[in-house]
């Protein structure tokens, strides 16, 4: 490395972020870049460690490890500590084809098993990549490159998030004709309508890269649902393979059998967030086709990306208060003795939409509120939705649970008695996960599924039951990360290109 005592002599830097009250009257991104020199000095603090741990993607004990797409994190942060930028990027390429999505959102598990972070702050990773590749665009370094020859052969893309557009890109790239699908209006499937601009900005970044491909030969075909506007037998007959790529769209509701739940005002989180960008993009909100929280009392049920996401949406919108549930316990500030390094911490982190919620509201005043200066609520239970007369959401009741006792042959926690209290609320975002993909079409041809509905295809080979007819990312896995999807959709066109050739070259 450039200078082996960086760590040493440097501290950990990450970008700034705007301030939360300014930030949520508008629908831009949140971050502030550091300073170029800043960004020599964080590269610095990439250790020669010997065996780099943060880019080794794979999971230990069920939790990930690394990351994914086996980024070479050493190699590019000792460039750009060197200066080497244009050289940075072209490493950064070799192993992720869109860094500027993952550099925005991945949870960044690298950061998670660096070999710094032992003992010290971990390496400034994330930053790193997404300064590396959006200098890439400004520098106009990132261009178009279509392939030199065409092979004959045809491959159907369906669904185009992460893993349908990095399945995409690589296919191209070895020269097969390729059409992705998407029933929505446009492309970018949970990239463009499951993340919020504020975190990630739509035209600037997804639609820009979706525009290269598109030079790069590329076909999308946008509206058109398989198995409505085309029957799934069709692709197979027209195209020499498929992909499916169509993530695990079908959410959880673990509150089916609550009293209430049939009221208005319970949503999923995806439908609020899917609704909420394409009013943002279609007219700015003024079309009105769109889940407004706007003087509500907002309840989100569920952590996680999509929860913070949910709560940084009704800030925006201007809600009335906002809390959220969230039933297993708070996590620790520091790695419990079960989760050692190098895996992914299971640690207490305030994201965005929490600093946003603390600078709005006065958590302190709220009756009942356990976490002053926090939104959440941990070991809580909802037990009932309250409705008006009209059937309108009016509130919700819950319990708090105690994880420290765990019913013999129930669940892992037991009631607090006299713990139940009632909140008021008009809306409710339920951000609980999801159980798997949409079943229609491994119905339509037939596909062999998992216990847990995801379309079964070895992981590694990713072929499904039938044929010619490949699976990756999320409707093969599981509800996972954007790395994990890109990283999939790489490895499913490597064994495509295989089953159409012979033979691959791809990575």
């Amino acid at each position: 490395m450039g200078d082996p005592r960086g760590f040493m002599t440097v501290e950990r830097e990450t970008y700034g972020e705007r301030d939360p009250l300014q930030r949520i009257g508008d629908w831009d991104e949140f971050h502030i870049d550091l300073p170029v020199v800043e960004l020599q000095q964080q590269g610095s603090r990439c250790m020669d460690c010997g065996v780099p741990f943060c880019h080794t993607g794979g999971l230990m004990a069920n939790m990930a490890a690394g990351c994914p797409v086996q980024n070479l994190i050493p190699e590019w942060n000792d460039l750009v500590y060197r200066g080497y930028w244009r050289e940075a990027l072209d490493r950064l390429h070799k192993t992720n084809n869109f860094p500027e999505f993952t550099g925005r959102v991945c949870p960044a598990p690298c950061e998670g098993s660096c070999v710094l972070g032992i003992n010290e702050h971990p390496v400034t990773i994330k930053q790193m990549e997404v300064s590396i590749i959006d200098r890439g665009f400004e520098e106009d370094w990132v261009k178009a490159t279509p392939p030199a020859s065409r092979t004959g052969k045809t491959v159907a893309v369906v669904g185009s998030g992460p893993a349908g557009l990095a399945c995409a890109a690589q296919l191209n790239q070895a020269g097969h004709t390729v059409t992705v699908f998407e029933r929505a209006d446009r492309i970018g499937g949970l990239l463009m309508y499951g993340i919020p601009n504020m975190k990630l900005e739509k035209e600037k970044v997804v639609q820009r890269r979706v525009d290269l491909l598109a030079a790069e030969g590329v076909t999308f075909k946008t509206g058109v649902e398989i198995g409505t506007d085309i029957t799934s037998k069709q692709l197979t007959d027209d195209f020499d393979a498929v992909v499916l790529c169509v993530g695990a769209t079908k959410p959880n509701d673990f509150f089916a059998r609550t009293p209430g739940r049939d009221l208005n005002g319970i949503h999923f989180a995806m439908e609020f967030l899917t609704k909420n960008t394409k009013s943002l993009l279609d007219s700015k909100h003024k079309d009105g086709q769109f889940i407004n929280a706007a003087g509500k009392d907002v309840i989100v049920i569920g952590g996680g990306d999509t929860g913070t996401d949910c709560i940084g949406t009704s800030l925006r919108h201007g809600c009335k208060s906002l809390v959220t549930f969230e039933i297993v316990p708070q996590p620790p500030n520091e790695r419990a003795d079960n989760n050692p390094w190098p895996q992914w911490p299971r640690i207490l982190r305030t994201d965005y939409g929490h600093d946003e919620a603390a600078a709005k509201f006065d958590y302190a005043t709220v009756p009942g509120k356990e976490n002053d200066n926090d939104p959440r609520e941990f070991s809580i239970q909802t037990s009932e939705f309250l409705g008006d007369d009209d059937g309108n959401l009016r509130a919700v009741k819950t319990v708090r649970v105690d994880w420290s006792k765990p019913q013999d042959s129930g669940p892992p926690f037991t009631v607090v008695e006299g713990s139940e209290q009632e909140w008021p609320c008009q809306q409710i975002f339920l951000a609980l996960g999801f159980s798997g993909p949409e079943q229609r079409i491994a119905e339509e041809l037939n596909l062999d599924t998992d216990r847990r509905s995801n379309f079964q295809a070895e992981y590694g080979r990713y072929g499904t039951s039938i044929d010619g007819v490949f699976a990756a990312g999320d409707c093969r896995r599981g509800q996972s990360l954007v790395v994990w999807a890109i990283h999939e959709g790489r490895q499913a066109a490597r064994e495509c290109d295989r089953y159409l050739m012979g033979s691959t070259k791809l990575p």
